[in-house]
């Protein structure tokens, strides 16, 4: 299961020694929910290997503009604390796990 990131955890997880994957989403988002048990797979396949969350665009406003999320879906993929690579709209489960594979 993925992990719910919010305005107050976010900067505390970026500061994982792990990859990370952030999936930013919206409630009335239909290709968002579409994703979501993508993402639950990826959480349950990477664990102990890679940090995968879930966020919702419109409550952690100041991420996503801190990190120009313009449109949901928007998978953000981090190493070290930086942003090294994203996604953005519907993508295929290999895609997400190549991106995640070439940060480890």
């Amino acid at each position: 299961m993925s992990i719910a990131v919010n305005e107050q955890n976010f900067d505390e997880i970026l500061k994982s020694e792990l990859p990370v994957m952030v999936d930013f989403g919206a409630e009335w988002c239909g290709p968002c929910k579409a994703l979501a048990p993508i993402v639950d797979e990826i959480a349950n396949e990477y664990e102990g290997k890679a940090v995968v969350c879930t966020a919702d665009a419109e409550e952690c406003t100041s991420i996503t503009a801190r990190f120009r999320v313009r449109n949901v879906p928007t998978i953000l993929f981090f190493k070290g604390g930086e942003l090294k690579d994203k996604a953005v709209g519907s993508v295929q489960k290999s895609t997400l796990t190549e991106k995640l594979d070439a940060l480890m």
